[in-house]
């Protein structure tokens, strides 16, 4: 196995430690990071969902929305591959 596959999992180990540890914008940082860094790095989708699954609150919006965080992570992931798609970093 190569050190990215092990960089990877240490970034998603350091990213649901921060998600339950540190303040919120570390976290968000970070998956961010990741997200930039590692070729889709859905772990960070999937932490925030734990975030949101421990910590949400229901919004006192119109729809109530408990899933804040994860939605705007998700999105994010979304724009990020498909700009990562039109960009060319490696060459």
């Amino acid at each position: 196995m190569s050190f990215s596959f092990f960089g990877r999992i240490l970034a998603a180990i350091i990213l649901l430690l921060s998600v339950l540890f540190m303040p919120f914008w570390v976290s968000a940082i970070l998956a961010l990071a990741g997200m930039i860094y590692f070729p889709f790095f859905l772990e960070a989708v999937l932490v925030f969902l734990l975030s949101d699954l421990l910590y949400g609150t229901p919004l006192s919006k119109p729809f109530n929305i408990v899933f804040v965080s994860f939605i705007l992570t998700l999105a994010c992931f979304i724009i990020l591959e498909l700009l990562k798609k039109k960009l060319r970093f490696n060459k």
